[in-house]
């Protein structure tokens, strides 16, 4: 009998323990964040890339992609129809930024933009909106991701986020 092959996905763990707890599953305690916002830390130790008046784009701290960034309005509401004419015009802006600045990061083939409204559109977060914004490669879903539920990323969260704020558009 061969002996199973291993590869270390260690920041899996945290994310799949955090699922049953916390703010991820309880729609009226505050978000993981509002909590990163109220933290006080740094943005190069939270991974926020830009800060704009209303909205802020900061790294998925679980990516699927390399640059999978993360566009939401600093006010914690659930739905699309809760933001105000401002934070929605902002938030589209925002996403449009972070479109240009992963193609000159990173020149991927594509880019998937999206939004999970509610836990059982796949909403992690679901009580505070997020649009997903992550570059994607011809071939970046392979055996990995279908045979070992794993997918490898090849820079670190703080590189990735040096690397994004410096193609962020002026």
């Amino acid at each position: 009998m061969s002996e199973i092959e291993r590869l270390w996905n260690g920041w899996r763990n945290a994310y799949v323990t955090s699922l049953g707890s916390g703010a991820a599953s309880n729609a009226d305690s505050r978000s993981v964040f509002s909590g990163i916002l109220a933290s006080g830390e740094p943005d190069d130790v939270t991974n926020i890339v830009h800060r704009g008046q209303l909205v802020f784009a900061i790294l998925n701290a679980f990516p699927y992609a390399v640059g999978h960034l993360l566009v939401l309005p600093y006010r914690e509401v659930a739905e699309v129809e809760d933001l105000t004419i401002e934070e929605s015009t902002e938030l589209w802006a925002t996403v449009t930024a972070a479109v240009r600045a992963l193609k000159a990061a990173y020149r991927p083939d594509g880019l998937n933009v999206g939004i999970n409204l509610g836990r059982s559109a796949g909403g992690s977060v679901s009580q505070h909106l997020h649009v997903h914004v992550l570059p994607r490669w011809s071939g970046d879903v392979n055996f990995m991701a279908a045979v070992a539920n794993t997918r490898t990323l090849p820079e670190a969260l703080g590189d990735t986020a040096t690397r994004i704020r410096a193609a962020w558009p002026r």
